[in-house]
């Protein structure tokens, strides 16, 4: 097996042990960076949901009810308006839905799902939580979901949420007397919950590790090109030349030219010792020549 061989074998081996673990490793990293990345963004949608809600609450509101207008108007309700809001605001984001899930809700379509009464149920049972976040489980795939409590922090919301007999008649002539009352101040009734597939963030996991691992291997080619071509006019074509002269020298060619000596590295100093050894021996070689050649005179 040749040095070049060799080299280029431990390279391989090197180059696959460095890129399985870049991979292993980058991978769980970008993934959890992806994921990161889609939940602020969900976030932020979360605090626009929010500030839409709290908006409604006290500037559009107020000023309906100022106008005279008994009739109940809904998009003066919070959870209506940030709805709205949201599905507009999906025609430019579509991956991302919006949930207000509510335990005993006015409009029917706001009621959370057993599955959501579990996050409801979590923010009950630690009022000092602001958010929380998983992955859940759906026939189509895993979803991404961050979450918020809806807790009832202004009063005005009791307008319409604590008894029937508080609330506007059109709403009740709407919504009926059943559902959505009995409310309390500073009480979790329900959740905001923004879904993301999670095929989002790991298809932009994927691309970015994609990136990097064909960057790191392009790289990994360079240095092993470079690392050859070093080998080849250091090492191997200046030991390459002394074979040969030592292959001349061993066949009786003792007046071959001396190996030229270039550098002061390992390679030049091996060099200078080939040519002393040269030297020598072609020394040896005309002082035994020279020996006989009296020898046979003599006689």
């Amino acid at each position: 097996m040749s040095l070049r061989l060799k080299f280029n074998l431990v390279m391989l081996i090197t180059l696959a042990i460095g890129i399985g673990l870049a991979y292993i490793t980058s991978k769980r990293i970008l993934e959890d960076n992806a994921k990161q990345e889609v939940l602020l963004n969900a976030d932020i949608m979360m605090e626009m949901a929010k500030g839409i809600r709290g908006y409604t609450v006290d500037e559009v509101k107020p000023i309906i009810q100022a106008g005279g207008h008994e009739e109940f108007i809904k998009q003066t309700v919070p959870a209506y308006a940030a709805t709205r809001n949201f599905e507009r605001l999906r025609k430019r984001f579509p991956e991302f839905t919006y949930q207000e899930a509510t335990l005993n809700p006015t409009n029917p379509a706001h009621r959370a799902t057993d599955w959501e009464k579990g996050i409801v149920d979590y923010f009950t049972s630690n009022p000092s939580a602001t958010e929380y976040s998983g992955i859940k489980e759906t026939a189509t795939g895993k979803l991404l979901y961050t979450s918020h409590p809806l807790r009832i922090t202004n009063p005005k919301c009791l307008d319409c949420h604590s008894t029937p007999e508080a609330a506007p008649a059109a709403m009740l002539e709407l919504y009926g007397r059943e559902n959505g009352f009995g409310w309390e101040l500073n009480s979790v009734v329900g959740a905001q919950i923004v879904y993301v597939p999670m095929s989002i963030p790991l298809e932009r996991a994927r691309i970015a590790l994609k990136i990097f691992i064909i960057s790191l291997t392009a790289i990994f080619v360079f240095i092993w090109l470079l690392l050859n071509i070093l080998l080849h006019f250091v090492v191997i074509r200046p030991v390459t030349r002394m074979a040969e002269q030592a292959n001349l020298i061993s066949k009786g060619q003792i007046d071959v030219p001396e190996f030229e000596v270039k550098g002061s590295d390992e390679i030049a100093s091996m060099a200078s010792s080939f040519n002393r050894m040269h030297r020598s021996l072609a020394s040896a070689v005309k002082l035994i020549k020279k020996q006989r050649t009296t020898t046979v005179r003599s006689k």
